[in-house]
């Protein structure tokens, strides 16, 4: 939760603009970002997995901190160029290092990781609230200057917080046990085992469908929500995705079938809402993500369940790669029809549980509970 209450977070792009940078530069920064973040994603994965992941998790929160100093110390390009660099390197030490700090942490109940996984999720939703009103109040206290320090602040302490987890002993599955060897077991693992492969895929997929948060803000305005409301109807819609995260565990047992359907009815409320395009949409919109965001965290754990070496930061990673590319089909959807045509390559997305054969939720688990369980070597 503290990692995602950043309040530079609702306002960079803005400190970006008073700053002098012209739109053409801003967009520099953004892509740079980006490309930071997919290059290294699965090398980050594999630091994770070879040496620690609570380390991992604390050294991006340091990254982070480090990228919002950078930008407040040498405000302008060049400096707001090494905090994105920073952030990004950052960012991709998180990936699939707490995905996987926590599920071999519950050594013995990773039925429980559904749940976990789910508050862990609905968490990061709900630090948006207090995020945006610390913003509005430290910015009238003392500018974009007051809120970078008070974010590197909270992201020093996400640190902090991260550095007292307890960390499950591992040791990736090879002989060398050197950080190459690490890396390329958990490609190896995510492309070409099947039932891994067809994991990482879907989770990709369904993932990629989350940049539709982005549009959150334009949908509500093009529904003649006032702008003064407009973050309000934002706080509805994350509403929904953060109860859909909270109850996900009620639905750890639900098969292909259901997840597909659930996927459906989120199509169904997102294609009803833009055939309404009246503000009362939003509830409807709240729907839909909240069901997307239940059957997300029901693929995640699929996914953790049937990785069968130490790699697992770095399968995970690889997944969040893919999820990077995926995410290009959610922005074509958009440019191409807006939210209609984003209702209907969500009903499609609605079919990838039902083709996920092998990475039934069943698969691989009493296998993954025995692995656990032992001792590491």
């Amino acid at each position: 939760m503290l990692s995602g209450a950043v309040p530079l977070y609702p306002l960079y792009a803005l400190f970006f603009t008073a700053t002098g940078l012209s739109g053409g530069q801003i967009s520099v920064l953004f892509a740079v970002w980006s490309i930071t973040g997919i290059v290294a994603e699965v090398p980050t994965g594999a630091v994770a997995d070879r040496w620690s992941r609570r380390g991992a998790l604390a050294a991006s929160g340091a990254l982070q901190a480090a990228g919002f100093a950078a930008w407040l110390v040498a405000p302008g390009f060049w400096g707001f160029l090494a905090g994105f660099v920073l952030w990004g390197v950052g960012g991709a030490l998180a990936s699939g290092a707490l995905e996987a700090l926590l599920y071999e942490g519950l050594a013995g109940a990773e039925d429980e990781y559904v749940r976990l996984s789910g508050r862990v999720d609905a968490a990061g939703l709900l630090a948006q609230v207090p995020a945006a009103g610390a913003a509005v109040l430290l910015y009238r206290a003392g500018g974009y200057q007051l809120v970078g320090w008070v974010s590197v602040g909270i992201c020093l302490a996400a640190a902090l917080l991260a550095m007292r987890l307890p960390e499950a002993s591992h040791e990736a599955d090879d002989d060398e046990g050197d950080y190459l060897a690490t890396l390329r077991d958990g490609v190896r693992e995510a492309a070409g085992k099947p039932v891994v492969r067809t994991a990482v895929v879907a989770l990709a997929l369904l993932a990629g469908l989350d940049a539709i948060e982005e549009y959150f803000p334009v949908i509500a305005a093009g529904w003649q929500v006032p702008t003064g409301l407009n973050p309000l109807a934002g706080l509805v819609v994350t509403g929904g995705g953060v109860a859909g995260a909270w109850l996900a565990s009620t639905a750890a047992d639900a098969g292909r079938w259901v997840q597909s359907l659930m996927l459906a009815g989120a199509a169904l409320a997102a294609g009803l809402a833009a055939l309404l395009d009246v503000p009362a949409g939003i509830l409807l919109l709240a729907v839909f993500y909240g069901l997307y965001r239940l059957v997300l965290v029901l693929v995640d754990a699929r996914l953790q369940r049937v990785v069968e070496t130490g790699a697992r930061a770095t399968v995970t990673s690889v997944a969040s790669l893919a999820t990077e590319l995926s995410a290009l089909l959610l922005f074509a959807a958009w440019a191409a029809g807006g939210l209609p045509l984003v209702a209907a390559l969500t009903a499609l997305l609605a079919l990838v549980p039902l083709a996920a054969r092998g990475a039934a939720t069943t698969a691989a688990a009493p296998r993954d509970h025995e692995r656990l369980s032992r001792p590491s070597r």
